[in-house]
């Protein structure tokens, strides 16, 4: 039987690596959709996200008169024309250079930002003169790693190796202070739909306000959005909600509609009420909506944008020579149903939502779930990016308004004309855009006047730790709903939704405060990135049988009618009976490749009661979509969140039903997460195991990088004998795992031996362990930097090196130039390096602190940007051996985590009949209540890859009642002369006779854990207190005690062991002594008195005398012994003129 670890294949590939394709191209599929929405900033298809930005923004028009003033003034416009982000190069000061392209590899050993300049084409003109432009500076922005910015775009495996990266380099993150960082995926409300919701905090604005409404989050061509919400009152009215610089404002519906378009009354009244006149529910309420709207007193358009124009200019900042007219128009520009561009589009679905309201407060229909996938989107980490950027480009812009203004209040003297006052005006706001972009990189804090329509303000970013290249992977496919939801007391948004399925994974989340907000898109989810053409669309539509039917006054309306939206545009409508052949025919040809195959076409049946009818078409991007067999013809269709919910799609070929059955999954394990379906037979296991496993494969001591000499991360965890595992699921081929070799295959007997196996503890062949079974080791760096002993500015007077008063016992580790030898081993308090003080003349050193031993595994030198100055900045990395002690974790890929308790000798190890012996024993009792049947498979499996030499496939699903796996891998065992079920006959190791029982041992492939007794050891005897309480204080770094809790006290007074409770909470912690007053019962009242007593005529003595000020005696003043904590709570009470009184009793 030939090998099918494709050994050979990968030596060769890692020998001679492409210049011309990747040797995993499925890796560089994981992060396209953070590669994609960053490359949308500048040159997608059409035009950038920044060029949609400053459109949007606009031009800018500042007076040089108060705006009280009757006079117009002199008009300065101030626009950006374009914007600009350059590849990351050296400065332009730089002179010697073999090449001024800059490259990641070098940000991360010198600790540096990976950023390209940006710059901005600013123009400004007067009166309608000519136009002015100059190209300004404003900062180096951050670069994604492998966008259309990075130096790294076009290369290769064989490029990559030659500058110092992965060969399988996927890129997708930005590297901040030699950091690399993460914009993570988030969770927001599906654009362009609007949603019916019933919430009690509606009822909360005021009175009349009920807990209904409808909310649309609308977003523009350059991916900023805007919330409208529309709140239903008790009288029957509607008020539009939005907000704008964190502002909210209402707005009556009516006054909205009626600035759209020029209608009146009766023709509002004819488009709500769409022939259903019958309806009273509806038309009571739309006539009481009309009436009261009469008392604006406004019957026009033009009246209506007056109004609006009116209320809102100094809101909005506009000058003062606008009309209200105009102002108006701007309004209804920016913050109504922005993403449609024509007013009778917005006319249109303005009605719509008011009809959608009506019916959910009638209950006919029900709201929908804003928790539900259906009903959700993915907020692209470059659409981030871009909307934080075009607010700050507008907030340089309304800087300059703001100086001008200010100098006009006061009288100054304002002259556009003078090319000195705009110079001074233009530079005068900060423009540095990118230490912006930065800063918010670096904390994922977001700093924002607008606050972007999100709910939060921080968390936006996350280290990529590169622990192990499992967690590194999930950084990319991990999706959060938000800190804001994480503070929330209620678990409706956490629960696994059925609309879930194929998007979501339901195993991977992790246990604890983020479960179920912090989830793992499904390894078959795909993200859309780009905005989709559907300009036939209509056209096909109008063909299947849609009716362009314009919404006009007097028009003649049918019952029955269903609405067609396409991205929140109404195009047409139909009836009830023909939307379902309608939305069939759309999919046929969607799936014929006539239009995008990553349209979504969701259909929405009539019910009675359930979500409002519709046919809604989705082109816009950050929708999540996965593929799906489509059984008419046998292609791939790619289904969306929304419409998946009312499709029929089999998942084996059995549910198949007649007539019914449309799609049909392409495997069982496209729900789960990449880490997910990497758990061997996870469909044997109980679900809670699963979970645990997702989360320890995260954990795992592993590989973490291919370029481990070119890394300089602060803590990298190194395993040393990782092996590839022989039982592995077709994805681990698929994403060349092997190249990130994450545990080791161990032979594992489950057997009850020498009681040092309880509680889930596991033994350890000591001779596996002396030949490297779970070896691992920690990097470290330390990075020591001269210039933090000098201001900035100041001249260089430190430099690494060794003066001739250095003692002999630092040159056995340092060189002369002051820096370690390689490999030099470290204890605590060995000179890591020396420099030399020039104006006191001496060597200092920096002395190594770690509490472990540590060896010099390399040293950097690290100049300034410019090369120009000696080196003031070295990086040392050190390298830490770990071989597995006692205490430290082990955990197989079934959620069965233990502690080493012993390294046992191999001769009194058991051994079977052919003469092997376990490299680790388990407890039995770890199997019936963890219920984890696929380790048990697994190691069956395992058995028969090591006797055959093969890899044998774990995918979950594969095996039914019908065909099992333990027939599978049975009868395997029963050709290599192995009992069927894979027990084995096994000799005790002291005596030599055979057990009892046969005993079940097989092949494992077993993890080491990050979590080891070195970092987490804690002792103390005596330390640093609590200056308030004089409690020791907490935490492993400061020397702290380990907290004595509630229940620690509980287990000690259950024993009766009093006087150890009280040397443990008194004696050890806060023990203090106080004088009592035995009559009045205070503390605080007992002073310390000086009285003189004459021992002559010539000679006094000073003696201290404690008497209670209260009772003016010393009488029953008695010393105590109380806590610390107890005077302290007190002086507290004290404070609030709460006495306490103590009684006494005289032993």
């Amino acid at each position: 039987m030939p090998s099918t670890f494709h050994t050979c294949e990968r030596e060769k590939l890692f020998l001679n690596p492409s210049s011309k394709r990747f040797g995993v191209p499925e890796l560089q599929k994981l992060v396209k959709p953070f590669i994609d929405s960053f490359n949308s900033l500048l040159e997608p298809p059409t035009k950038g996200i920044l060029h949609y930005a400053i459109d949007d923004i606009g031009v800018m028009e500042i007076s040089d008169v108060p705006y009280t003033s009757p006079t117009k003034g002199n008009i300065l416009k101030v626009w950006i024309e374009d914007v600009l982000i350059g590849k990351p190069l050296l400065p332009e000061n730089v002179r010697a250079a073999k090449s001024f392209q800059i490259f990641p590899s070098e940000c991360r050993e010198r600790f540096k930002t990976y950023a390209g300049k940006m710059s901005i084409k600013f123009c400004w003109q007067v009166n309608n003169g000519r136009v002015n432009m100059e190209i300004r500076n404003v900062g180096m922005c951050p670069i994604m790693i492998k966008s259309n910015r990075c130096n790294l775009q076009s290369f290769y495996s064989k490029q990559l190796i030659e500058h110092h990266e992965e060969s399988e380099e996927m890129g997708g993150y930005f590297i901040i202070n030699g950091i690399e960082k993460i914009i993570r995926h988030l969770i927001v409300q599906r654009r362009n739909y609007v949603m019916a919701l019933i919430r009690p905090s509606f009822a909360n604005r005021g009175k009349s306000y009920t807990e209904y409404g409808v909310s649309i989050r609308c977003a523009r061509l350059d991916q900023t959005t805007m919330t409208n919400t529309l709140h239903y009152l008790k009288d029957g009215s509607c008020m539009l909600r939005f907000l704008w610089r964190k502002q909210e404002y209402l707005v009556p519906v009516i006054l909205f509609l009626k600035s759209l378009v020029e209608t009146n009354d009766k023709g509002i009244f004819e488009m709500l009420m769409l022939g259903d006149f019958e309806n009273t529910f509806f038309s009571d309420r739309v006539e009481l909506m009309l009436q009261e709207f009469k008392s604006y007193n406004v019957q026009s358009r033009g009246q209506c944008l007056s109004i609006l124009g009116e209320k809102f200019r100094i809101i909005f900042s506009l000058p003062s020579h606008y009309s209200n007219q105009r102002v108006g128009e701007y309004v209804l520009k920016k913050v109504l149903l922005v993403h449609l561009n024509n007013n009778q589009d917005k006319f249109n679905l303005l009605i719509f939502m008011i009809r959608k309201l009506y019916s959910l407060v009638a209950g006919d229909c029900c709201s929908d779930n804003p928790d539900s996938p259906q009903n959700q989107e993915i907020l692209l980490s470059g659409n981030l990016y871009g909307m934080i950027a075009k607010e700050k480009l507008m907030d340089y812009l309304s800087s300059i308004r703001t100086l001008i203004v200010a100098d006009v209040n006061s009288k100054k003297n304002v002259d556009f004309n003078n090319k000195k006052y705009l110079s001074t005006i233009f530079n005068k706001p900060s423009s540095d855009i990118g230490k912006k972009l930065s800063y918010f990189l670096a904390t994922g804090n977001l700093v924002s006047n607008t606050g972007l329509d999100l709910m939060q303000t921080s968390g936006y970013t996350i280290v990529a730790e590169k622990i192990n290249f499992f967690r590194y992977i999930s950084h990319f496919r991990c999706v959060h709903r938000g800190s804001f939801f994480a503070e929330l007391k209620t678990t409706t948004v956490r629960k696994l939704l059925p609309e879930s399925w194929g998007f979501i994974c339901p195993v991977h989340t992790p246990d604890g405060s983020p479960c179920g907000l912090l989830n793992h898109l499904s390894y078959s989810c795909r993200i859309i990135t780009s905005k989709l053409n559907a300009d036939r669309i209509p056209i096909f539509l109008s063909e299947f049988g849609m009716t362009i039917r314009p919404l006009i006054s007097g028009h003649k309306t049918e019952k029955n009618q269903m609405c067609i939206q396409l991205d929140g545009k109404i195009v047409g409508w139909c009836s009830h009976k023909n939307a379902k052949s309608i939305a069939d025919k759309l999919r046929f040809i969607k799936i014929e490749e006539k239009i995008p195959i990553d349209i979504e076409i969701g259909y929405v049946p009539p019910s009675n009661g359930g979500q409002y009818p519709g046919i809604y078409i989705f082109s816009t991007s950050a929708r999540m979509m996965r593929p799906v067999k489509y059984l008419a013809n046998g292609k791939t269709d790619m289904v969306g969140s929304f419409e998946q919910v009312y499709m029929n799609i089999a998942c084996l070929p059995e549910d198949i039903v007649e007539g019914v059955t449309t799609h049909q999954e392409y495997s069982p394990t496209n729900i789960l997460s990449i880490v997910a379906n990497l758990t061997p037979f996870s469909d044997y296991n109980q679900s809670p195991r699963n979970m645990y496993q997702c989360q320890m494969a995260k954990q795992t001591m592993g590989t973490p990088s291919t370029a481990l000499m070119y890394r300089t991360d602060n803590k990298l965890y190194h395993l040393q004998t990782g092996q590839t595992p022989i039982v592995r699921p077709e994805l681990h081929n698929t994403l060349g795992l092997d190249g990130f070799p994450n545990g080791t295959n161990a032979i594992v007997a489950v057997i009850s031996y020498t009681g040092y196996d309880m509680e889930d503890a596991l033994i350890i062949n000591k001779s596996s362990y002396e030949r490297g079974f779970g070896y691992g080791t920690i990097y470290k760096s330390e990075i020591i930097d001269l210039g933090e002993f000098r201001a900035v500015g100041d001249p260089i007077h430190h430099q690494f090196g060794l003066e001739d008063d250095a003692p002999t016992s630092w040159r056995e580790k340092l060189d002369n130039d002051g820096l370690p030898f390689i490999g030099a081993k470290l204890t605590t308090g060995d000179p890591l390096c020396a420099y030399i003080d020039r104006i006191k003349g001496v060597t200092k050193i920096k002395m190594y602190g770690g509490s472990e031993d540590a060896y010099i595994d390399q040293v950097r030198l690290l100049g300034d940007d410019l090369g120009k100055d000696e080196v003031q900045k070295v990086h040392i990395k050190l390298r830490i051996p770990r071989p597995p002690v006692i205490g430290d974790k082990f955990s197989s890929r079934h959620g069965q985590k233990g502690v080493l308790s012993r390294l046992w000798p191999q001769v009194d190890l058991p051994f079977t009949e052919s003469g092997m012996q376990p490299d680790i024993i388990i407890n039995p009792h770890a199997f019936p209540s963890r219920m984890t049947i696929g380790m048990f498979v697994e190691s069956m499996a395992g058995k028969c890859g090591a006797l055959f030499g093969v890899a044998q496939d774990c995918t979950p699903f594969k095996y039914n009642e019908e065909s099992t796996a333990i027939d599978y891998f049975g009868e395997q065992l029963l050709r290599s002369g192995f009992n069927y079920h894979g027990n084995e006959p096994m000799y005790s190791g002291t005596t030599g006779e055979e057990f009892q029982a046969d005993i079940y041992i097989g092949v494992v492939f077993y993890q080491r854990l990050r979590h080891m007794v070195s970092d987490k050891w804690q002792v103390r005897s005596t330390g640093p207190v609590h200056n308030l309480t004089m409690q020791p204080i907490g935490g492993r770094k400061r020397n702290g005690g380990i907290r004595f809790g509630e229940m620690e006290r509980d287990s000690l007074l259950a024993h009766g062991m009093s006087f150890c409770l009280q040397d443990r909470l008194m004696n050890c912690s806060d023990f203090s002594q106080c004088h009592l007053c035995r009559e009045c019962g205070s503390i605080f009242t007992s002073l310390s008195l000086k009285t003189h007593h004459k021992i002559d005529s010539n000679r006094t003595y000073k003696k201290h005398h404690i008497q209670c000020d209260i009772c003016n005696t010393a009488k029953w003043i008695t010393l105590i012994k109380i806590p610390s904590a107890f005077k302290y709570l007190a002086t507290e009470l004290a404070s609030m003129g709460i006495k306490i009184i103590l009684d006494t009793e005289t032993k």
